[in-house]
């Protein structure tokens, strides 16, 4: 059976999460599914690289799916594009992969945006899709944080008690802070690159850093938390609306002879 990678863009606002779940709660699994299922009859199976909670967007998630028949990409996308409407979920990119692809455990990197805004009035034309707070962040102070968590570490503290993972031990490769104008107010961007994350991980060290960036907390107090392995240690939870998966690395050869990729609109 052909297999084909998607790169898929959402709103998770109207979903309970990336995964299909009982009771008829909407999920993007569920949706992309059915739209497969438009176009060939039978029960499809979509696997992703990262499941993704409820009211959290993405705009490089990565999926693949086996289908009965060839299709060429960018019809295929055009098709899946065309069912999906009017959710809000896109296939902006597809590409035939090899059988041994795997959305999930091929990857070898995971990159999250997080947005927050500054300012006083509410945030309209933004709303559902950042995090709201009241005042500016001192950005240096959470850059000095950050500092604190980047590498090896076991971040037990910064992980859902529901995580499933195996160990809480991960490898942080990257956290950038940048603060840009916005209309009325300020908004800080956070960037997060690893392997892979613990359940909650990233918005548990975002809604921390926050704090130190309020002055609730000195930069020192996240060196103090991680090195705690204690979940109560932690800061506040951010928001599911300011975070994105922004992309999903993957190794050169798991693309090997694949086709439709223009620009390389797959991450390499």
């Amino acid at each position: 059976m052909p297999r084909y990678a998607l790169q898929v863009e959402y709103h998770g606002g109207p979903f309970c999460g990336w995964q299909r779940q009982a009771g008829g709660l909407a999920s993007v699994q569920q949706a992309l599914e059915e739209a497969l299922g438009r176009l060939e009859p039978g029960d499809h199976r979509i696997v992703a690289a990262g499941r993704t909670d409820a009211g959290v967007h993405a705009t490089g998630q990565v999926a693949h799916a086996d289908l009965g028949k060839p299709w060429q990409p960018f019809r295929l996308s055009e098709a899946l594009n065309w069912h999906l409407k009017p959710l809000p979920v896109a296939v902006t990119a597809c590409a035939a992969v090899a059988q041994d692809f795997h959305a999930r455990f091929s990857a070898v990197e995971r990159r999250y945006l997080y947005r927050i805004v500054a300012r006083r009035a509410p945030v309209t034309l933004d709303r559902g899709l950042v995090w709201q707070v009241p005042r500016p962040l001192d950005v240096e102070a959470m850059r000095a944080a950050a500092a604190h968590l980047l590498g090896r570490h076991d971040f037990t503290t910064f992980r859902s008690v529901m995580c499933q993972a195996d160990s809480p031990v991960k490898t942080l490769d990257e956290i950038g802070i940048e603060e840009t104008t916005y209309p009325g107010g300020h908004e800080t961007r956070f960037t997060l690159r690893a392997r892979s994350f613990l359940h909650n991980q990233v918005r548990s060290i975002v809604g921390t850093l926050e704090r130190v960036g309020a002055g609730s907390w000195r930069p020192g107090d996240v060196a103090r938390a991680l090195a705690a392995r204690d979940r109560a240690a932690c800061g506040p939870v951010a928001p599911p609306d300011g975070l994105y998966l922004t992309g999903v690395g993957y190794p050169e050869r798991s693309f090997r002879g694949l086709t439709g990729r223009k620009g390389g609109c797959l991450p390499p």
